[in-house]
């Protein structure tokens, strides 16, 4: 992936659209945690496996840079994006010794929203193009999908309440950054509590549930 994302970011054109809210606070969240992880696993790197989604170098786009680039190009949905972030959540739950660092989040990134456009859209592209978003090939594409689905155990349904539940999360980013400037980290925004797993047993799936829309 890494020669072609710098190629990508070489090449990257100005982009013509504003990121919904939702999906900027996403990719802060998703930033810092990754930032964070970087300095805490250092002391803990044999205890941690190495992935199919781990790159041999940090790229170089920033997590930001990288949704902007997906938003432009996916067509998604803005609920979408909310549910590639509860599969995320769900694989660092699952696979406690592969944590989202700055070598694998760009890849869980772009698999996380192929996996979440294609259970929730009715209509979206397919992996080739998907890589070629991600600036990787269509064959590791196809890897890193089957991959995710393992690491999350095939739980592709989310219940409505905890649909709302991390719509609340990323709403409470959006405000505190508007609150806080970037040296300024409030506590909630912790490596532990960022992403956590909220498990209900309602039968209301998002993806029955045809007339949700983005909270935020």
């Amino acid at each position: 992936m890494d020669d072609q994302i710098q190629k990508m970011i070489q090449e990257q054109e100005p982009m013509p659209e504003t990121m919904p809210n939702v999906i900027t606070a996403m990719s802060s969240l998703l930033q810092r945690v990754s930032e964070t992880n970087d300095d805490l696993s250092r002391p803990l790197w044999e205890h941690q496996r190495i992935s199919a989604f781990s790159a041999l170098t940090k790229p170089s786009i920033s997590v930001r840079s990288y949704m902007e680039r997906i938003f432009k190009y996916a067509n998604c949905s803005d609920s979408c994006y909310i549910v590639a972030y509860i599969y995320l959540d769900r694989f660092i739950q699952k696979q406690p010794f592969v944590p989202i660092d700055s070598f694998n989040v760009h890849r869980l990134i772009i698999t996380s929203v192929l996996v979440s456009a294609k259970f929730m859209d009715d209509m979206c592209y397919n992996n080739a193009y998907y890589a070629k978003i991600g600036g990787i090939t269509t064959e590791e594409m196809n890897l890193l999908e089957l991959d995710f689905l393992f690491g999350i155990g095939f739980q592709l349904n989310v219940t409505f309440s905890t649909y709302s539940n991390y719509c609340s999360s990323l709403q409470r980013e959006i405000v505190m950054r508007k609150m806080y400037s970037p040296l300024s980290e409030p506590s909630f925004l912790s490596h532990k509590n960022l992403l956590t797993s909220l498990h209900d047993e309602d039968s209301l799936s998002i993806h029955q549930n045809k007339q949700l829309t983005t909270a935020v």
